[in-house]
């Protein structure tokens, strides 16, 4: 990197960044990318696990994973951007002219919802205000958002009465694309707030057809409360993963989509 000397801070940062983008990174990889030395990098990296960022290990870096620890809607537009409008071109390919969908909070979800123009008279379900907004001027989508207490940092609705589950249970969707903080082969999707995971169950009931959208990255982990044990998924659309993952999925009867492979439309 050779845009002159970084400030301390906001070195650091853009350290944080790239390890949450990758996943993890050497010294060298560090030491190359902001032209400082070994020294340097790793008084950065002491500095950022105790602030509690990351995880130091041999010779570099990795994400820190909680299972209590949810970033918020700002924190998680900002990790993997390009992996996510991947993600919501492949889940796009599972959506039909007519259809009426769930589409969950986040901020992968809300790249597939900037696509749906592609698509005519399709009806979106969703708890996510900005989804609401982002579609509120597209006429080819009807939108129905879901009531409930809003989550502050979020901008999405739970459900905490009767009234507001009443109505999500009179209704019947096609298809629910779903975003998950952890995923699992023992646990399956779960989230680290137990009132998000309810609502998340809810929703997903009312679907003929469950879809997961997730990052690889996010393979592997578990979270505070699960919402979606592997009996309840059909489909998972994922930037990459492992081949004995994917093997592993489709035993138990998942489909996986990878993104920039073509997927055909769902059984």
């Amino acid at each position: 990197m050779s845009d002159g000397i970084l400030f301390v801070e906001e070195r650091k940062l853009l350290i944080r960044a790239f390890i949450e983008e990758h996943g993890k990174a050497t010294v060298m990889e560090l030491c190359a990318r902001f032209g400082v030395s070994s020294a340097t990098i790793r008084n950065d990296l002491r500095d950022l696990e105790s602030a509690g960022v990351l995880l130091r290990t041999h010779g570099g870096a990795m994400v820190r994973s909680k299972t209590g620890l949810e970033p918020d809607m700002g924190q998680r537009a900002a990790q993997m951007p390009e992996s996510k409008r991947r993600i919501a071109e492949a889940a796009l390919g599972l959506i039909e002219d007519g259809d009426i969908i769930i589409l969950d909070t986040g901020s992968t979800l809300f790249e597939l919802a900037r696509l749906l123009p592609r698509r005519r008279d399709v009806t979106v379900v969703t708890n996510d205000l900005s989804i609401a907004l982002q579609l509120e001027e597209c006429d080819t989508v009807r939108v129905l958002v879901l009531g409930g207490i809003v989550r502050r940092g979020f901008h999405c609705t739970l459900f905490h009465d009767l009234a507001s589950r009443t109505v999500l249970a009179g209704l019947a969707v096609d298809k629910a694309f779903m975003g998950v903080n952890s995923f699992s082969l023992d646990k399956g999707a779960s989230t680290p707030d137990i009132s998000h995971a309810e609502t998340k169950k809810l929703m997903m009931s009312i679907a003929a057809h469950v879809v997961l959208l997730f990052e690889g990255r996010k393979m592997g982990r578990n979270s505070f409360a699960q919402f979606a044990p592997i009996g309840e998924i059909d489909t998972i659309v994922t930037d990459a993963l492992p081949e004995s993952d994917v093997r592993a999925l489709e035993e138990r009867d998942i489909r996986v989509v990878v993104a920039g492979a073509a997927p055909d439309s769902p059984g």
